[in-house]
């Protein structure tokens, strides 16, 4: 992450700009941030592929993924 001077610079920047441009820039900003997450899940969903191409994986039930994933959150 960038420094906090950085950060509350680009912020005043953006509060420079017109309310037409601010909501392109949200926009723009979102759109970026989605396509960062999809790129996330495709090297997750990749990864899970190979290990399954090796064995690697395990039967589960939904309940057991859950707890697994829940475990992995704290």
């Amino acid at each position: 992450m960038n420094s906090p001077a950085a950060f509350s610079e680009v912020l005043d920047a953006a509060e420079q700009l017109d309310p037409d441009a601010q909501a392109e820039l949200l926009a723009v900003l979102s759109r970026r941030l989605a396509e960062r997450g999809r790129e996330r899940v495709a090297v997750v969903v990749e990864e899970a592929r190979r290990e399954f191409a090796t064995g690697q994986c395990q039967p589960m039930t939904a309940g057991e993924i859950v707890r697994e994933a829940q475990e992995a959150d704290e």
